[in-house]
């Protein structure tokens, strides 16, 4: 299984964010348009992004009766992203629901992973916040169990849990880890985080790394330095 860097493109303007890109002189990285820049530049930034050669994990975390996301998973198939995803909280009926809008006529569709829990979220937080008193990687990893029972490809965890999920749902279950950070830095509104040597040890598949890249003094070299450490390489 291909394992990759994912630059989270967190910035509120199509122009930011083609700036940001045009720094990666011949490269074309992973990159996740999420909420903020979706909402900020609609569906025509995700068009341009993929015009460049980018692959694009679109991180809008749908959660909502299965009718709904199933329509809206149906004009985001659309759009021709490589990886969608929706939150496990939604319920087996909701991920099937979005599977089946997902797909399109010829039997294509991104691949589609669900949130099981946030990496700002620890135990504490999910007991009082969500009256959730189970452990949270016995939670992660059921919820995990579930969206790949609903035929999901995989799971948005922490670095700490990829290891589990896989022992629980296969190594072909794909683990996509945000809260990354290098050694010694910010880490932020995050509370399970690792860096990226850590992930790779610890079995996550995809790493998505925002600010320790795009809020670097310098993007690319902190990129290429993300891989290296992520993929060994």
């Amino acid at each position: 299984m291909a394992k990759d860097v994912i630059i989270a493109c967190d910035f509120p303007s199509r122009e930011q964010t083609l700036d940001f890109l045009d720094r990666f002189s011949g490269q074309k990285p992973f990159v996740k348009i999420g909420m903020e820049l979706f909402y900020g530049a609609g569906p025509q930034i995700v068009r341009e992004i993929k015009e460049r050669g980018h692959r694009i994990f679109l991180d809008l975390k749908l959660h909502d009766i299965p009718n709904t996301v199933k329509k809206a998973m149906t004009v985001l198939s659309a759009l021709d992203v490589d990886i969608c995803n929706l939150h496990a909280a939604g319920t087996r009926a909701m991920m099937e629901a979005a599977l089946e809008g997902l797909t399109r006529p010829d039997g294509t569709r991104p691949l589609l992973i669900a949130v099981t829990q946030l990496t700002s979220t620890d135990q504490g937080a999910m007991e009082r916040d969500l009256l959730i008193e189970k452990p949270l990687d016995q939670v992660v990893r059921h919820y995990a169990r579930t969206a790949a029972a609903a035929g999901l490809d995989g799971v948005v965890c922490s670095c700490l849990e990829a290891g589990q999920i896989h022992e629980a749902c296969g190594e072909s279950f794909l683990t996509v880890t945000p809260g990354v950070r290098f050694a010694g830095g910010d880490v932020g509104d995050q509370k399970r985080v690792a860096t990226p040597e850590r992930a790779r040890e610890l079995g996550s598949d995809y790493i998505v790394v925002g600010r320790p890249i795009t809020a670097a003094e310098d993007p690319v070299e902190a990129w290429e330095r993300c891989c290296r450490e992520f993929l060994g390489k």
